[in-house]
């Protein structure tokens, strides 16, 4: 087992054990585990009734936040002839074509999300092998591969986030930092909680949503009580 620092195992003394907490209680309580100098990210962490073996109870998707994330993102556009200035205009921190496909192929990688026109995948469809794993590959299904350039840089910015199970069924997603206001993160909260209960995969039996935890990026988690 990992040792933790003291800073931890004080922070874990703020929890009652076996206490699963309200919502209001648990964002208070983890914004004061929060404890380091810099401006941890809260955290969610919901473990869902599905099995993500099989295609029809994969839960993938992603929501804009209304408080966004605290965190700026470096959006790539891939695009060309009108659409390059439309995705200048809204914000893109690097536009390009063949020439941003050489670059990645040359090893960069010095932006947080990608997006694309559709006119563009055949040429971005070349880095596939490189994006695919770092989960920065453009999807029309998350909303990242799209004729309106402008609509989905502005959604990225504004604080748009990504949600997919992995292999045991979890979720994991930022909804703010230690520094928010208490009601934002509470509303980030709902937001992802009521895209995550809408995804609810047909195939799904049985209890849809188990557990949720908030935890800071160094603090221990906060059980959340399950109403869904």
């Amino acid at each position: 087992m990992a040792k933790r620092s003291k800073r931890y195992r004080e922070a874990e003394k703020l929890l009652e054990e076996g206490k699963y907490y309200s919502v209001t209680e648990a964002v208070e309580l983890v914004k004061k585990t929060a404890s380091t100098k810099f401006d941890e990210t809260i955290e969610m962490h919901v473990r869902l009734g599905v099995d993500p073996k099989y295609a029809d109870q994969q839960v993938r998707g992603a929501v804009v936040l209304p408080n966004g994330t605290g965190k700026s993102k470096r959006v790539l556009a891939f695009a060309k002839g009108d659409k390059v200035a439309e995705a200048e205009a809204a914000g893109a921190d690097f536009v390009g074509s063949d020439e941003l496909v050489q670059k990645i192929q040359g090893g960069w990688l010095e932006f947080d999300v990608a997006v694309a026109t559709p006119d563009m995948m055949g040429v971005v469809g070349r880095l596939g092998k490189i994006l695919g794993p770092r989960g920065l590959m453009p999807n029309p299904k998350l909303g990242t591969v799209t004729p309106d350039i402008a609509k989905a840089i502005s959604e990225q910015k504004a604080g748009k986030v990504e949600y997919r199970t992995d292999k045991q069924g979890n979720v994991h997603c930022p909804i703010g930092k230690a520094s928010f206001d208490n009601n934002k993160l509470e509303e980030n909260y709902q937001m992802l909680i009521d895209t995550l209960i809408k995804a609810k995969p047909s195939g799904a039996k049985g209890q849809y949503v188990k557990t949720i935890t908030l935890a800071a990026t160094m603090g221990p988690g906060v059980p959340i009580v399950v109403t869904a």
